[in-house]
């Protein structure tokens, strides 16, 4: 028999969840600083995030910040094996979360205006039940550190998007970095660098970094 609608008591709270996100996220900021890529494969799914720590103007405050010890992250990712989605996936038996950060590294290798060796990163290997905590940590994270290229310039992770799809824009990311081999076959209308720049700069100054 159904009752009258109250929506409270559709509402789950839990804070043995909280718990357990903020464990997995104090564990992940106590994992050590590894090179972009690290330099040994593995297998898992998990967390990530890099770190810049190079010369290029537009990200200063960040890297000032990151010299003495790594805290604040320019990107926040995950990697998932295929078929998490759909719940059929629960250990990964392929290096999902290290071929990720190979991609990036790629990415970076080709930007014309960054230095893949101006990077770092961390991660968190993510398997069995304890994969399924991978997008709330993510999530937390990006709230966390509110990371550059998760929040305010777009782009970063996308992926080729394959023969016949190249009339999509140019992103954010790869206006202001170009070189992705990809990314220059893109023919739409993309945004504008004086717009993306003068973004950046303001958010600068209106940030706790100024």
């Amino acid at each position: 028999m159904t009752e009258s609608f109250d929506c409270s008591k559709h509402i789950f709270s839990s804070p043995r969840f909280r718990s357990v996100v903020n464990e997995a996220v104090s564990f992940f900021i106590q994992t050590p600083l590894q090179i972009l890529p690290p330099p040994e494969p593995f297998i898992g799914c998990g967390v990530y995030a890099l770190y810049y720590l190079g010369e290029y103007d537009l990200y200063s405050p960040l890297s000032q910040r990151n010299q003495k010890d790594c805290q604040y992250p320019i990107y926040v990712g995950k990697a998932v094996a295929p078929g998490w989605r759909t719940g059929r996936v629960n250990v990964s038996t392929t290096p999902d979360l290290h071929n990720r950060l190979r991609e990036h590294s790629r990415s970076l290798q080709q930007a014309h205006n960054l230095q893949h060796t101006d990077f770092q990163c961390r991660f968190m290997i993510l398997n069995d039940i304890e994969g399924d905590l991978v997008v709330p940590v993510e999530a937390s994270l990006i709230r966390r550190y509110q990371p550059l290229w998760n929040m305010l310039i777009d782009g970063f992770g996308n992926h080729d998007p394959g023969s016949g799809r190249y009339n999509q824009a140019k992103s954010e990311w790869d206006v202001l970095h170009p070189g992705r081999v990809w990314a220059e076959k893109l023919s739409g209308a993309a945004p504008d660098l004086g717009d993306i720049i003068a973004k950046l700069k303001s958010h600068w100054v209106s940030s706790d970094f100024a």
